[in-house]
């Protein structure tokens, strides 16, 4: 059997670190016995704290809780410190994981791109960002036999970008991209009902995890936005955020002042949505905030479907996306299942993380 290293640096620690580690403690055996791959977590960090071990960190045994109380003192750590400290590893094989939503870290990829060090980020900052930083980073990692894989970037562990991309080059052309990107926006429209009023779904959707700690990001599409637009570059259409032409459901004065004015206003929507919902309910139709590609123009709205449409059975916090191309041309290839949580997206970088080494 081929034998395989791989130098784990993690940067993130939150709910999908966390989990990551833990996955990656579970695997460990498992990989090396059967798949020849000897994968070292050498360096665990956040803007807090630092763990290096160029010979690996030991994750036997691995506790979250255990791991959370070490970490804490462990030396400081700040933007500069992680930049210093991952190229002065200076390690073959190696790969930086991403698992926030930092601008700042995402600013570090360039360089590590450019010293052989491939990229794995949950992260949406540089997928969805400058056009030209995003060419740049994708040039850069094809010049230093690097990978730079996001594909968690898009519907948490689902395999829509590795799927687009395999479409791209095997020289299919993607004519229209219909997609509901937000498991928050899926779980608040699914949750409205006679008994449940908008502003009490909307904060449903952030006790369970689903939204933002600020839902207003959410409500606002830019998650989804981010999305669309990383999904359109990677279907070859070379487009920004400016591009997407917004239709929202929320006024702009609720994204105005303060989190608290928001929670406190909410409530005042509720009448307009509780109008909506049984206009909806009467009709048999469902409401989805839908990302929209075609003719190489990009949207965001809600839009009502009826049964039998697939996006009208979407349960929960589930994605879809459905990938129009010259060659599955009349019927769209559907992509569908959870796009939320921890689990799922922890379990998607890891992919990302094994795909480096292709085991």
């Amino acid at each position: 059997m081929r034998q395989h290293k791989l130098n784990v640096v993690l940067c993130g620690t939150g709910t999908v670190g966390g989990t990551l580690l833990c996955q990656m403690a579970q695997q460990k055996k498992m990989l090396f016995e059967e798949r020849g791959l000897d994968l070292r977590v050498v360096g665990i960090v956040d803007i807090f704290n630092i763990m290096i071990n160029p010979d690996g960190i030991n994750l036997d045994g691995f506790s979250m809780e255990q791991f959370r109380e070490d970490f804490k003192q462990c030396p400081k750590s700040s933007i500069e410190t992680i930049h210093t400290e991952v190229l002065k590893l200076n390690l073959s094989d190696m790969v930086f994981v991403d698992c926030t939503a930092s601008y700042e870290i995402a600013d570090l990829y360039q360089d590590f791109l450019e010293k052989g060090i491939s990229i794995v980020c949950a992260n949406k900052v540089a997928a969805s960002g400058d056009l030209q930083k995003y060419l740049k980073l994708k040039k850069t990692a094809l010049e230093h036999d690097a990978k730079y894989n996001f594909e968690t970037n898009v519907g948490a562990g689902l395999p829509i970008m590795h799927t687009i991309d395999d479409l791209v080059k095997s020289g299919d052309k993607i004519t229209k991209i219909e997609a509901v990107l937000s498991g928050t926006l899926n779980f608040i429209f699914n949750t409205i009902s006679d008994d449940v009023p908008f502003s009490e779904a909307v904060r449903l959707a952030k006790e369970n995890r689903f939204s933002e700690p600020d839902p207003r990001i959410d409500l606002a599409g830019i998650d989804v936005i981010r999305k669309l637009v990383i999904l359109a570059r990677e279907s070859g259409y070379m487009l920004s955020q400016e591009d997407v032409e917004k239709h929202l459901f929320v006024p702009q004065e609720y994204f105005d002042g303060s989190l608290e004015n928001f929670w406190t206003n909410l409530p005042k929507l509720d009448a307009h949505f509780d109008a909506m919902n049984k206009e909806v309910v009467a009709a048999n139709e469902h409401l989805r905030f839908v990302a929209t590609l075609e003719d190489g123009k990009a949207s965001v709205a809600l839009r009502r479907f009826k049964q039998g449409h697939p996006f009208y059975d979407l349960e929960g916090s589930n994605s879809i996306v459905m990938l129009h191309t010259e060659r599955y041309n009349p019927h769209p290839m559907i992509i569908q299942g959870y796009g939320a949580g921890a689990g799922v997206t922890a379990a998607g970088v890891f992919a990302d993380i094994l795909d480096i080494v292709n085991v």
